[in-house]
């Protein structure tokens, strides 16, 4: 159960003066973790916040087997023209105001759009994938980790992982917009030895779809640093192997310049504790570089604890260009390159 936010959205940001891409979201959880009483705002409605704000492309990621198949029904409904639970003219108003519906968001500056067509909105191109902490419920692995909890099946995990992988596999067949695998990868935060061992199976079974498909990897990384790798080298990184929210240090970020392996940031790169992640950022080549917002999760500072949404990435990306003392113009023109050359266009 996502943990419910107790304010609204971020303020909105000062537009970027290049589009950026949003590496990694999840429009279909946003809702889930919204104060009482404040409605869900449409896809369509985060997608022309997101357009504002200067970000014009987002992947999309479906990481569970209810979430893949809503993602594939985004991409389907925005190829045709259409949206998935769309009003045709939402008011939005990000930080401040109102979106989707009159619904107060909490205090702050406000951005106001109205959504009137599938030109008004950033556009999806997706993920899609068994999480790790989903396979070891699909995989009937019922261990408590270190984060001490008890994660229960649903309905869903009736399916046995290799079917769960299987339909993954029919889903990126199936579109064209589908762009990466992922996420995929180990959390040994949430599992214990059992759990380790089918997680590492199914990381495998994703690495050789996305290596079958020529589709771009997206890696969750989570206290399994040494394990990713080592997987990652003995069984042969895809051309385009992105670490999803990366939380390595100096060091690691240097092996994974090495191999070309794409590091993708997050709000956590903003947390003033978070000082390995700014020497990270520090030392790798910039067309190595992505940014994202794991919405709605890992807001950034100084708007940690709020639901996260892909307009929230330009208050990322703008402070890294501050840690790197670099224009903000040019990092924006090289993470939009970037992501261009991981996905292909949008």
């Amino acid at each position: 159960m996502a943990r419910k936010r107790e304010r609204g959205f971020p303020d909105a940001p000062e537009p970027l003066p290049v589009a950026v891409a949003d590496n990694h979201t999840h429009l279909e959880s946003i809702a889930h973790v919204l104060p009482d009483g404040v409605a869900p705002p449409t896809p369509e409605a985060h997608l022309a916040a997101a357009l504002a704000a200067g970000v014009d492309r987002v992947v999309q990621v479906g990481c569970d087997l209810e979430s893949a198949r809503w993602t594939a029904a985004l991409l389907a409904d925005q190829d045709a023209g259409c949206g998935v639970g769309a009003d045709s003219a939402t008011s939005v108003l990000v930080g401040g105001g109102t979106m989707a519906g009159g619904t107060p968001t909490g205090a702050g500056r406000g951005l106001d759009v109205v959504v009137g067509s599938p030109g008004a909105l950033a556009r999806v191109v997706g993920a899609v994938a068994i999480h790790p902490n989903e396979a070891t419920l699909h995989a009937g692995v019922d261990e408590v980790g270190p984060d001490g909890m008890t994660w229960l099946p649903e309905e869903r995990h009736a399916v046995s992982l290799d079917d769960a992988i299987a339909e993954i596999a029919a889903i990126a067949k199936g579109s064209d917009r589908v762009r990466a695998i992922g996420e995929t990868g180990m959390d040994l935060f949430r599992t214990g030895p059992r759990g380790e061992a089918v997680q590492r199976d199914s990381f495998r079974a994703h690495i050789a779809l996305a290596k079958e498909l020529d589709l771009a990897l997206q890696i969750h990384d989570r206290d399994a640093h040494a394990q990713v790798i080592e997987v990652l080298l003995a069984d042969g990184a895809p051309e385009r192997t992105v670490f999803h929210c990366f939380s390595g240090d100096e060091e690691m970020a240097r092996l994974c310049a090495d191999h070309g392996w794409y590091l993708s940031f997050a709000g956590p790169v903003t947390y003033p504790a978070n000082h390995h992640l700014r020497a990270a950022l520090g030392i790798i080549p910039r067309e190595l570089v992505l940014v994202e917002t794991d919405a709605p999760y890992l807001t950034p500072h100084p708007y940690r604890g709020r639901p996260n949404a892909p307009f929230a990435v330009a208050h990322t990306v703008r402070a890294m260009a501050g840690y790197l003392e670099i224009d903000l113009a040019e990092l924006c023109e090289t993470i939009s390159a970037t992501s261009d050359r991981v996905y292909g266009p949008w």
